[in-house]
Formats: C-alpha cells, sequence, structure tokens
C-alpha cells in the first residue's frame, strides 16, 4: 500500500511547526493516497524515523518521502536521504521513493511580488532584496540568485538582490552595512516557509537599521501557489512510484 511522509524542517517557535502542520493537512486533501504522514527533519517530533514507522504500521509497503524544503542542499542532499538509508536497511520489505524540493517555480515568483504588493508601499524605483537561510552548498546561492532574476525582469524591479543569514555570502550584515544611506525603497522579503527565529532576527536587525525606506514583508508562507507546486511535486513522485522505479 502507497503512503507519503512530508518531511518539514521544524522550528524551535511553535507557531512554525503548527504552521506546517495545518498547510501539510490542506495538502492531504488533495492527493489521494490512504496513508499519509508528517515529520519534522530536526526540532521538532515526530522525527522522520517516527514517521516512516507510522506508514509501515499503518500498512504502507511504499513510502514517497517529500521533502517540504525551498531549496536543494544539505538538508535536501544529505540529511534525509541518509535518514532513508538507514530505514532501507531496517525495512527491506517497503520500496522508498525521495521528492525534489520546491525549488525555482514561476508561481512562487508570484507569491514574491504578492509579500511586496501587500506593504501597501509605491512601488516606483524600488528593489527587493530576498533573504535566503543560507548553505554551504553553492547550488543554492546560484538558485536563489536565478529566482531574484525572475522576479525583477517579470515585475519590472530597479534590482533584486539576494543575500544569507549564514553560509554563502554576501550576509544580511553586509548588505544593511552596504545601504546604510539608501534613497529609493526596497522590499525585503525573507525566502523562509514559517514564522521563526529567523524572521525575528531579521526583524530586530531592522530596527537598529532605522531606514524608513527599507520595508520588511510577510514571509513567502505557505499560500495557494506554494501548495500547487508542492502538489505538483508531489505528482512527479507518485509517478516514478507507479512506474516502478527504485
Amino acid at each position: 500500500m502507497q503512503a507519503i511522509l512530508y518531511v518539514a524542517h521544524g522550528s524551535r517557535v511553535k507557531a512554525g511547526v503548527e504552521q506546517a502542520k495545518i498547510f501539510l493537512k490542506s495538502v492531504q486533501q488533495d492527493i489521494e493516497i490512504p496513508i499519509q504522514e508528517i515529520c519534522f527533519l530536526e526540532l521538532a517530533t515526530p522525527t522522520i524515523a517516527d514517521g516512516i514507522a507510522s506508514c509501515i504500521n499503518r500498512g504502507a509497503t511504499a513510502i514517497a518521502i517529500v521533502p517540504i524544503l525551498l531549496l536543494a542542499a544539505q538538508h535536501a542532499k544529505h540529511d534525509i536521504p541518509s535518514e532513508i538509508d538507514k530505514a532501507k536497511k531496517q525495512h527491506p520489505q517497503v520500496r522508498f521513493t525521495y521528492g525534489e524540493p520546491l525549488g525555482v517555480h514561476e508561481l512562487l515568483i508570484d507569491t514574491l511580488q504578492t509579500r511586496t504588493l501587500e506593504a501597501k508601499y509605491p512601488t516606483n524605483d524600488a528593489s527587493v532584496l530576498l533573504i535566503g537561510r543560507g548553505s554551504s552548498d553553492p547550488a543554492v546561492k546560484s538558485d536563489l540568485e536565478k529566482i531574484a532574476t525572475r522576479l525583477r525582469d517579470k515585475y519590472a524591479y530597479e534590482a533584486v538582490d539576494t543575500c544569507f543569514l549564514y553560509g554563502v555570502g554576501p550576509t544580511f550584515e553586509d548588505w544593511i552595512q552596504q545601504e546604510k544611506n539608501r534613497i529609493h525603497p526596497v522590499f525585503i522579503v525573507p525566502y523562509l516557509l514559517f514564522t521563526g527565529i529567523l524572521r525575528q532576527s531579521i526583524a530586530r536587525q531592522l530596527q537598529e537599521y532605522e531606514n524608513k525606506n527599507v520595508i520588511l514583508c510577510e514571509s513567502l508562507g505557505y499560500d495557494d501557489n506554494v501548495r500547487e507546486v508542492l502538489v505538483e511535486r508531489i505528482c512527479q513522485l507518485l509517478k516514478i512510484t507507479k512506474e516502478g522505479v527504485l
């Protein structure tokens, strides 16, 4: 019997965990699979191992594992696959397949534009700064730059820059130092899915910055576009499963 295991990141902030659960439970309603479970990579429970065990206890013989991650970095390329390898050894009778992160997608570009419009601030001569979580993987920087370029071209911004909270540069601190005397407005959009410590940190740093031309927008978050992209990724994965690959 087929199962889906959704792997969200997790957060120390309870609200972030609850946001993920509510969102994923709504996604489950669009997927006609009998067994669907939610787990977390870190900072929350149930764990991936717990989620796999729950699927098997409910009768799963095939588990499609779906990462609820924006970009393909360490978590997507190594941490989750490592857990899957452990599960394959423990449960050789179960077939495991693994999906792709949300990645670069046109619908996510549209959600970023929605976040800037929600600020209700004139966009004339405005630019955008996308703040990524960060990673040591250069592919993350490359993908976020692709997203930035598409946002700039599609919605005619003066510029769309990127920075990161940690890992590959430039950092958010670097950007603040360079833009102390900014005259034209800039919309800052945290490229994050959930409410958590990282967004709180961005807000605190901007309070110290005290520049009225800098507008902090809501994070990318969980909206209908994110939902549609995730359902698309799930369908892609289930097609592979149905064809018997792996």
